[in-house]
């Protein structure tokens, strides 16, 4: 009886410090979600915003692209716009369908491979279009309604339209940057109509 009664107690015990571990893990885990659920703005002394870290580990929301060859070789962005929302924003916005403060998106540029034909396409194993070559540059986005009134909310910066993007940038006047969202962007100054992630309600 006596080495039943030992038996079970140390059955008891364990199992006790087995749940403390998994509910403390459980706390832990919370604790450094929460910890990293926002990545906000990060700025100079002198206003210019910082290029954001870890952006390709953000959410990827869609690549819009508008070739030279397809614009009389005068395409505004003559590339693919890879953007990408940071996370906590994007988890924000799936809950309440509003960017928050603070929200910032990541417009990495990047070239077509080398054209073969005159609309610019070329043909590879899967087929003729547009393919993916090198990075070149970087456009971002911040939402914040205070620093940016001027422009409805939004601040736009660019960080080169060629490699390396820059270390910080300046924010873009009204007349080159703001204009363009605030006349055609379908929601809050975004493109959402390009991203079905941001604008289709089934997605969210």
């Amino acid at each position: 009886m006596r080495m039943g009664t030992q038996a079970a107690a140390a059955v008891i015990a364990g199992s006790a410090v087995a749940t403390i571990l998994f509910f403390g893990s459980l706390k832990d885990g919370n604790a450094q979600t929460q910890a990293r659920a926002r990545y906000l703005p990060e700025y100079a002394a002198d206003g210019q915003l910082l290029l954001p870290k870890n952006f390709h580990e953000w959410v990827y929301v869609g690549s819009p692209l508008t070739p030279n060859a397809l614009n009389g070789g005068q395409a505004g962005f003559p590339e693919f716009h890879n953007v990408y929302i940071e996370p906590g924003a994007y988890e924000i916005y799936k809950k309440t369908g509003e960017f928050p403060e603070g929200t910032i998106f990541f417009k990495e540029l990047q070239l077509t491979l080398t054209q073969e034909n005159p609309d610019g396409s070329r043909t590879e194993a899967s087929g003729r279009g547009y393919f993916p070559g090198k990075w070149n540059g970087a456009d971002v986005t911040v939402k914040d309604s205070k620093r940016f009134a001027d422009t409805n909310g939004w601040g736009y910066f660019n960080f080169n339209h060629h490699e390396p993007k820059a270390a910080m940038a300046k924010v873009k006047a009204k007349d080159e940057c703001a204009y363009c969202h605030i006349a055609n962007a379908k929601k809050d100054e975004v493109w959402t109509q390009f991203y079905p992630l941001l604008d289709n309600k089934d997605a969210r």
